[in-house]
């Protein structure tokens, strides 16, 4: 699959983890109508595009089993007085998702997973939002990923 195929899988991923929080989904139910349904489909006269529908499962089913785990990463990342139950929805599955990837796919650059995730923020956030992602995950990545940012 293509590096495009993956991003749209992590935009899908995040979208699902949201839809998943707000709408009390189970994941195979969210599995189903992502893949069925919205994945490299149109809906409402909206394009949906083609992803890569492993890496897509694999950060869902990713962050899932580990979500406790990557809340505590994250809350001790954030500013005191944040914790990530008052971070807004679409936020927190970026942050999960972003998490995930950094402390799990070691196969993927952390630089690299900064980057998309930032990108992904960008689709749903105000730029203040999208500059706190960057710098939590960032920090996350220096702490997960140290050996990544020596040069």
């Amino acid at each position: 699959m293509s590096r495009e195929h993956r991003a749209n899988a992590r935009l899908a991923a995040v979208q699902a983890l949201y839809q998943m929080e707000v709408a009390s989904k189970g994941l195979n139910e969210i599995l189903a109508e992502f893949e069925t349904f919205w994945i490299g489909r149109e809906v409402d006269g909206d394009q949906y595009k083609p992803a890569e529908i492993e890496f897509f499962r694999d950060v869902l089913n990713g962050v899932l089993a580990d979500q406790r785990a990557l809340d505590t990463e994250i809350d001790t990342t954030l500013q005191d007085g944040w914790p990530l139950r008052r971070v807004e929805a679409v936020m927190r599955a970026v942050l999960r998702a972003g998490a995930y990837e950094l402390k799990k796919r070691k196969d993927i650059p952390a630089r690299v997973v900064i980057t998309e995730y930032v990108d992904v923020a960008a689709a749903f956030l105000a730029r203040d939002e999208v500059g706190m992602t960057n710098a939590v995950l960032d920090a996350l990545a220096r702490k997960l990923r140290a050996a990544d940012f020596q040069e």
